[in-house]
C-alpha cells in the first residue's frame, strides 16, 4: 500500500509563532539529568551567598566599595585583569562545549531554561496536562478558572522575589538582606532592584519563554559558525524514519510502506522551544534532549529500536567516524586551558597590597630652618586581604636621607588609605638636582606583604 506524498507536505514548517506553547511533560534519561542538574545549580546559586569563609560571606561582590571577595580573595578595580580573563575563559569554554555538544548550554545549564521549565512544572501542577491547559485557556472565565490562574501567578511571583533576592545576596551581606526583608527595612535602592529583577524573572520566564532563546539570545544566532560536522546535535534520522504516519502497534510498518516514525507528534509537545526536530538542524532548537526522551519511550512502546532521535554528528548520520581531535575543537581546548593558566598564574603572582606616590605638585621641594632640603609626598595604601594590617613606610636609594611617616599606619580590610610623608636629605650631599628613591611599604603583622614604589627627589 502506497501513500501519495502532496508537494505542501515537503515544505519544511517553520518555527512556531502562533500563540503560547504547551509543553507536555515528559520522563526519561536525558530529562532526569537535565531536571537534576538544573535543581544542583539553583539549590547552588541560593546557597552559595550563605556560606562562611574566615567568618564573613564566602562570595560578596560589594559594588558600593568596589571590592569583590571571593573565598578569602580580595579583588578590587585594580585586578580588572583577572575578571576579564575569567570573562575570556567562559566564552572560549562555551565555543569548545558549543563545536563538541551543540546548545547543551541552552539546554542544560543555563538559568533562562531552568527557570522557563520550573515555572511550566509549577503550570502542570496546578493548571494540569498539556491538553487540560489548552483547554482551560480556551474555556470560559470561571470561577475555577480564576482560582487556578491567581494559584499559578502567585506561585511565579514568589518564586520570582525569592530568585531576585537570592540574587542580591551576592552584592549585599545575605544575612542583613534577609532580616530586613522579614521586618519590612528595605531601602529604597534595596527595593527597587530586588523588584526589577523579580519583575524580569516573571516576565522571562513565565511569559516570554521561549522567545527569549529563540529571539533576544545572541547566542541563538551566532552559533552556527562553531558547528561543523563533528558537532554532536539532536538528530533525526529520516531514512529510517520516513515514510511517518500512524499506525497500530503490531501493525508491520514495511507492509504499510512506513518507516519506524509513528507520527505521534510527541518531540514537538514535549519540545521546550516549539519546534519539530523532524525538519532537520533549527537554530531554535536548544539540544536539551526531550524530544529524544518522547521518541525513545514511543519506540519501547511499539517494539521498534530506540535512538530515531538522538545526538549524533553529521558524519555519524552520513555512517562515518567522528574525529575528537579536529582543529577547531583543539583549538578552543587549547585557548582555554591557556586562558585558565594565565589567570592562575597572574592570581599566584598577585600581591595583597597596592600602593602609588604621588609628589607634592605645589612644592616639589622645600628648604626648613635648618637648611635641609624636604620633598613631601602623599602615599596611597590599597589593603587587598581581608584583615585589617599595621603598614610601616621606609625609603632606599637617597644614602642619608631620613623620612618623617607614622610608624604604623592602619588600614581596614578593602580599603585604601592616604598617608602624608616628608623625605629630608642635605643638598650638599646629593650631587644631582634629580635623584631617585624607592619607598617600600611592609605590612608589620607580615613581612612578606610588602611592596617597593619608584619615586623622585628634588633639591634646590
Amino acid at each position: 500500500m502506497k501513500f501519495d506524498i502532496k508537494e505542501e507536505d515537503m515544505i519544511i514548517k517553520p518555527y512556531n509563532t502562533e500563540g503560547p506553547i504547551y509543553i507536555r511533560e515528559q520522563k526519561g534519561f536525558f530529562q532526569r539529568i537535565r531536571r537534576n542538574l538544573g535543581w544542583l545549580l539553583m539549590l547552588t546559586f541560593i546557597a552559595i551567598p550563605w556560606i562562611q569563609y574566615n567568618g564573613q560571606q564566602a562570595v560578596l561582590l560589594d559594588v558600593a566599595t568596589q571590592t569583590f571577595t571571593i573565598f578569602g580573595l580580595t579583588l578590587l578595580p585594580q585586578d580588572f585583569m583577572i575578571l576579564a580573563l575569567l570573562f575570556m575563559v567562559g566564552a572560549f569554554a562555551l565555543f569548545f562545549v558549543t563545536n563538541w555538544l551543540g546548545r547543551v548550554w541552552c539546554g542544560y545549564t543555563c538559568p533562562q531554561t531552568i527557570w522557563m521549565l520550573m515555572f511550566s512544572w509549577v503550570e502542570q501542577r496546578i493548571e494540569g496536562t498539556r491538553n487540560q491547559r489548552i483547554k482551560l485557556d480556551k474555556s470560559q472565565w470561571t470561577l475555577s478558572t480564576w482560582r487556578k490562574k491567581i494559584t499559578k501567578h502567585s506561585a511565579w511571583i514568589i518564586i520570582s522575589v525569592l530568585t531576585a533576592t537570592s540574587f542580591m545576596a551576592y552584592f549585599i551581606p545575605a544575612k542583613s538582606l534577609y532580616m530586613e526583608m522579614l521586618t519590612f527595612e528595605w531601602s529604597g535602592i534595596t527595593s527597587f532592584w530586588v523588584f526589577l529583577f523579580a519583575f524580569c524573572t516573571y516576565g522571562n520566564a513565565g511569559f516570554l519563554r521561549e522567545k527569549m532563546c529563540t529571539i533576544a539570545c545572541p547566542y541563538s544566532r551566532f552559533q552556527a559558525v562553531m558547528f561543523d560536522k563533528d558537532t554532536l546535535l539532536v538528530t533525526y534520522d529520516s531514512e529510517r524514519g520516513e515514510n511517518r504516519g500512524p499506525r497500530k502497534r503490531k501493525a508491520d510498518p514495511k507492509e504499510l510502506n512506513l518507516g519506524d516514525c509513528v507520527d505521534c507528534n510527541l518531540c514537538v509537545e514535549v519540545c521546550p522551544a516549539g519546534i519539530d526536530i523532524r525538519n532537520g538542524l533549527q537554530y531554535e532548537c536548544i539540544n536539551c534532549g526531550l524530544c529524544i526522551d518522547a521518541c525513545d519511550d514511543t519506540m519501547e512502546k511499539f517494539g521498534y529500536e530506540k535512538g530515531l532521535i538522538k545526538y549524533a554528528s553529521e558524519k555519524q548520520m552520513e555512517g562515518k567516524k567522528t574525529n575528537p581531535f579536529r582543529l577547531k575543537l583543539v583549538g578552543y581546548g587549547a585557548l582555554t586551558a591557556l586562558l585558565i593558566i594565565s589567570m592562575f598564574a597572574w592570581m599566584l603572582q598577585r600581591t595583597p597590597i597596592e600602593a602609588s606616590v604621588l609628589r607634592d605638585r605645589n612644592a616639589l621641594y622645600r628648604v626648613n630652618y635648618e637648611g635641609l632640603v624636604e620633598n613631601p609626598y602623599t602615599l596611597t595604601i590599597i589593603n587587598k586581604t581581608q584583615q585589617a594590617l599595621h603598614y610601616s613606610i621606609a625609603i632606599e636609594g637617597l644614602p642619608g636621607a631620613t623620612l618623617s611617616s607614622p610608624r604604623a599606619t592602619l588600614v581596614k580590610p578593602g580599603t585604601m588609605k592616604r598617608v602624608p610623608v616628608t623625605v629630608t636629605a642635605d643638598g650638599y650631599d646629593i650631587e644631582r638636582k634629580v635623584s631617585k628613591l624607592q619607598f617600600i611599604v611592609t605590612a608589620q603583622e607580615n613581612a612578606s606583604i610588602t611592596i617597593t614604589k619608584d619615586s623622585q627627589f628634588y633639591k634646590n
